[in-house]
């Protein structure tokens, strides 16, 4: 990207989080508890956007797209195809992350992944990154940036089911892009798993 490429893709990546401390401060469809909303609002915490983090690549499909049983935070099962890898280069290794199609038909890929921050900086069960065709596809490659990497809703509130990150998309690296941690206990916490 140019400098002008640079600034107006931080100039969004900040607009959409804007919008959505907006949305988790302010909406009744809000993850958030209403005590948590409004003026109780903690905020939420981002890495500054870093161009490294973003990269263009070709989809390495499967020749079988097996279907997988992902385990839930509340000790349930999801269903996802493994439709294919992504590789990637930081600091000076290649890396890789599966990419999955859920099992309802629909044409995203959803591509969770832990990495070396997990549990200090951020969320320690991994962060989600969500690729949409007519979104993320530009002449044959997908958009991969970690700079929109998000929390489940299970890191703000323990109410929800959250699908946990398969141990194939564990990275040996830091991901210092994306959304932390949330700065404040999640909704629930002391309730040992209750709603």
């Amino acid at each position: 990207m140019n400098a002008t490429e640079t600034g107006d893709w931080a100039e969004r990546i900040e607009r959409e989080r804007r919008e959505k401390e907006e949305q988790f401060r302010d909406s009744a469809r809000s993850p958030l508890p209403i005590e948590m909303r409004g003026d109780g609002f903690p905020g939420l915490s981002y890495y500054d956007p870093d161009p490294s983090y973003r990269f263009e690549l070709p989809l390495h499909e499967h020749e079988e797209t097996e279907t997988i049983t992902v385990e839930t935070t509340a000790d349930g099962e999801q269903t996802y195809r493994r439709w294919g890898e992504f590789r990637f280069e930081l600091d000076g290794d290649t890396h890789s992350l599966q990419a999955y199609r859920p099992t309802d038909g629909s044409d995203r890929f959803w591509v969770p992944f832990r990495d070396e921050t997990n549990g200090e900086e951020t969320y320690g069960a991994g962060r989600y990154l969500d690729l949409m065709p007519d979104r993320d596809r530009v002449d044959g490659e997908w958009t991969l940036d970690f700079n929109v990497a998000y929390n489940p809703t299970c890191a703000y509130n323990h109410a929800y089911e959250c699908p946990l990150t398969p141990t194939e998309n564990w990275l040996d690296v830091r991901i210092e892009a994306g959304e932390r941690d949330f700065p404040a206990e999640p909704a629930g916490a002391g309730d040992h798993g209750g709603q």
